[in-house]
């Protein structure tokens, strides 16, 4: 049986700006060196499936970087994973208008290949999932759809699309953020907290149904439009993921799920290595550890860290930190490159974090420069903000890409 993935890698990721300012949002780093991309990637590659297909289109140079210098499959292999942007055609001269039109004007690239089936995954989630259980779900219950799907709470269950399913796993009913009581009373599986089968927008089709549904009508979206309609013409099935799954959409979430790879035991861990995450291989010195107390905290390569503590942080590639500066419940997303003379910059500060600065509950974008005796925290300040060279979201402060904060400047 033939299998192809389709990675979906063209939203603006508008919540999680400014991170997708200047980049996709699967192209955002996660856990100091991997990109959120990896992750359905990863999950193919250990599953069997290496013919991958990632469609693009919103501020994708950065991931078509990624992509071409990680997953080079050797030439026996067959493998790829293969870019499809989106495009203007004599037949459209519009981009892709959703996560179904992407795959409808994209299909044209991977029919050749005469998939049976067409796994869809979302390019901005932070799961460990072995596709093939998902698949063998998919052919057990005799589905033509396949819906994984996630036990979640009633406050959680408000803001994703909700599966009323039979005792057989089939899919009766599929509500797209149900907000009243009464609707979600009448989703819910049990009487537990976890009570409510959420989609997590990851899909098996059969090829045949997949193309029919997608050329038979104009619908844009998977989750609002083909699926809940497809329930009433097509065997769709539920298989339930009872492991740890993240979707990055918030600044808060995607916070939140970093800081928690940090605990002594994490709910996602990147050290099974039975499933490995894969990434960009690169040549990095060790990190070198001056005088920092470190607590706690993902340490990345190639950083030089010489300040005061290190708390419960995630620290990015190429990280500098100055003496005395405290890190706290922050991530630092490090740098693209080292600078041969720390001083040669414009302003005259260096890349990184410099002498005796407190960061808390902050975001590093990559290629900050902080001066010296800097303090950023959110502390005493709206949830909300909006300046020139900060930002702050959900409560955490976000120092976009390439941002310069002179020395003495408090946030």
């Amino acid at each position: 049986m033939k299998v192809v993935g389709l990675i979906l890698g063209g939203g603006a990721g508008t919540r999680l700006q400014p991170l997708t300012r200047e980049r996709s949002k699967p192209a955002v780093p996660v856990a100091g060196k991997f990109r959120l991309v990896d992750i359905p990637i990863s999950n193919c590659i250990n599953s069997g499936i290496q013919n991958i297909f990632l469609l693009t289109q919103y501020n994708s140079v950065s991931l078509h970087q990624h992509i071409a210098a990680t997953y080079r499959f050797d030439q026996f292999s067959g493998g790829h994973v293969r870019i499809l942007a989106a495009e203007q055609t004599p037949d459209s001269d519009v981009w892709f208008q959703g996560t179904a039109d992407a795959v409808r004007r994209s299909i044209r690239y991977f029919r050749d290949d005469q998939p049976d089936l067409v796994v869809i995954l979302s390019g901005d989630q932070l799961y460990r999932m072995n596709v093939q259980e998902v698949i063998d779900t998919h052919l057990k219950s005799g589905a033509e759809i396949t819906v994984s799907t996630t036990p979640v709470d009633r406050d959680a269950a408000r803001s994703l699309g909700i599966m009323q399913v039979s005792d057989q796993g089939q899919v009766l009913q599929f509500v797209e953020k149900p907000d009243e009581d009464t609707v979600l009373d009448g989703l819910a599986v049990n009487d537990r907290q976890d009570a409510f089968l959420a989609s997590m927008g990851i899909y098996v089709f059969n090829m045949d149904v997949l193309c029919s549904l997608l050329e038979k009508n104009n619908q844009t979206d998977f989750g609002k439009h083909i699926i809940p309609e497809a329930i009433h013409s097509q065997r769709v099935f539920s298989h339930v993921f009872k492991g740890y799954w993240e979707d990055i959409g918030t600044i808060r979430s995607f916070w939140e799920a970093n800081l928690a790879l940090t605990e002594p035991v994490p709910r996602f861990s990147f050290y099974d290595m039975d499933q490995l995450i894969y990434t960009r291989m690169r040549y990095l010195p060790p990190s070198k550890v001056n005088s920092c107390e470190l607590v706690q905290s993902l340490i990345s390569d190639g950083c030089i860290l010489s300040g005061k503590r290190i708390w419960r942080s995630v620290v990015g590639l190429r990280s500098v930190v100055g003496e005395g500066s405290m890190v706290e419940e922050s991530i630092l997303m490090g740098a693209d490159f080292y600078e041969q003379n720390r001083a040669s910059h414009a302003s005259g500060i260096a890349l990184g974090i410099g002498r005796d600065c407190t960061i808390r509950k902050a975001i590093l974008d990559k290629n900050v420069r902080i001066g010296n005796e800097v303090v950023i925290t959110p502390d005493g300040k709206p949830d909300e903000v909006d300046e020139d060279l900060f930002c702050i979201r959900d409560g955490i402060v976000v120092i976009p890409k390439n941002t310069v904060i002179p020395d003495g400047t408090h946030i």
